[in-house]
């Protein structure tokens, strides 16, 4: 069910204080002395479409994080990666992944209705067990899923077999894939056999929505929906309404909040911040006016590439890339618009900062500015 536009008297929330208030919940007004797991924890996992992103997604968020110690979550099966929200690759903790993957299964089982076409004359049950013993016998590549598939069903089409086996079954990726500077394959298997242990039975969203609301608050019912990928999560927040608090935002719609989460004044100073692309402050609420202006939104893509964004004053203000060369490592800061000098004093300081932890060791780097190419 869609938000809906309450005539209550709730406190009016402008979306420069939401802004605010959300980026504390995601750590990004302030450098957050927490362990790399526990953030993966408290963010409900990372974007982890491309293998970069979590790394540049701690390095803006917490105090002292070094790449290793991410990486040594994943080589240690402490954390994965596997589709959950919105049918994207997220870094997950492994309580994480046995829990939330049945919990958003539902948007999964709706994804396989997109490639029906591909999937006619194919049992369902049957290829997630066949696709199933596949890769519990030993990790494999989507390629090797689909090949072995079609000789079971040779009339199907390829990529719409491997979209089902990733959609019925928990796959996670296995190192090396993933992991700090070093390259590997996709390879699958299930998070069951990845872990040692079986998933949860699909839980109730309630104690989800609580933790989204930690992590993105104060948020529609409309905005989990669009995070998580889910419907009718309404009910659920009607369950929770007497252990929350209520706002309304500029146009009315109603906003729940737990009681105890930071809500910082709209004036609260907002550091820059450079972000990797497709981070979760970016994608997990309907209405994303409080992170992202209107003069900026369809700007930090082209075609089918995304960009690495940065905020300034808590807002999308450009662009920003990385180039490694053995010589040197420089970081391109591409503003949308134009900056005062203080601003770029303050930008030159988060970037090397940055930079600091995400160049490679003993190589120099440099920050540069740029103009964004439209």
């Amino acid at each position: 069910m869609a938000s809906k536009t309450t005539k209550t008297t709730n406190p009016v929330l402008s979306s420069r204080a939401l802004g605010r208030a959300t980026l504390a919940r995601q750590l990004l007004l302030a450098p957050a002395a927490m362990s790399a797991k526990d953030a993966v924890s408290h963010l409900l996992g990372l974007q982890a479409q491309n293998t970069k992103p979590p790394y540049y997604a701690l390095a803006a968020r917490l105090d002292g994080f070094r790449p290793e110690d991410l990486s040594d979550l994943m080589e240690s099966r402490e954390v994965a990666r596997i589709v959950t929200m919105r049918s994207t690759i997220h870094t997950h903790t492994a309580d994480d992944v046995l829990t939330l993957r049945p919990l958003v299964q539902a948007a999964r089982d709706r994804e396989i209705g997109i490639f029906r076409k591909g999937l006619v004359g194919v049992d369902l049950d049957r290829l997630a067990a066949l696709a199933r013993a596949l890769v519990d016998e030993r990790p494999r590549t989507p390629k090797e899923i689909r090949e072995a598939l079609l000789v079971e069903w040779p009339d199907a089409d390829p990529q719409s077999l491997g979209v089902a086996a990733r959609c019925l079954l928990p796959l996670v990726q296995v190192t090396p894939r993933g992991l700090w500077r070093r390259s590997g394959q996709v390879c699958l298997t299930t998070a069951e056999n990845w872990f040692g242990r079986p998933a949860e039975p699909t839980p109730a969203p309630d104690d989800t929505v609580l933790r989204y609301l930690a992590a993105f608050g104060p948020a529609s019912v409309k905005d989990m929906q669009t995070w998580c990928g889910l419907t009718r999560l309404r009910d659920a927040f009607e369950r929770l309404r007497p252990r929350l608090v209520t706002f309304q935002d500029e146009h009315g719609v109603e906003l729940f909040d737990l009681p105890d989460a930071p809500r910082p004044d709209e004036d609260t100073p907002a550091p820059p911040r450079f972000l990797p692309e497709y981070d979760n402050l970016l994608l997990s609420h309907a209405d994303r006016s409080r992170v992202v202006a209107a003069e900026a939104r369809n700007r930090t893509w082209k075609g089918n590439q995304a960009y690495c964004v940065f905020l300034l004053d808590g807002l999308l203000a450009g662009l920003w890339r990385l180039e490694e060369t053995k010589e040197r490592t420089t970081m391109t800061i591409q503003p949308f618009g134009r900056t005062t000098k203080a601003e770029r004093a303050e930008l030159e300081e988060e970037a090397e900062r940055m930079l600091g932890v995400l160049a490679q060791p003993g190589v120099p780097y440099e920050v540069g500015f740029g103009t964004v190419n439209e």
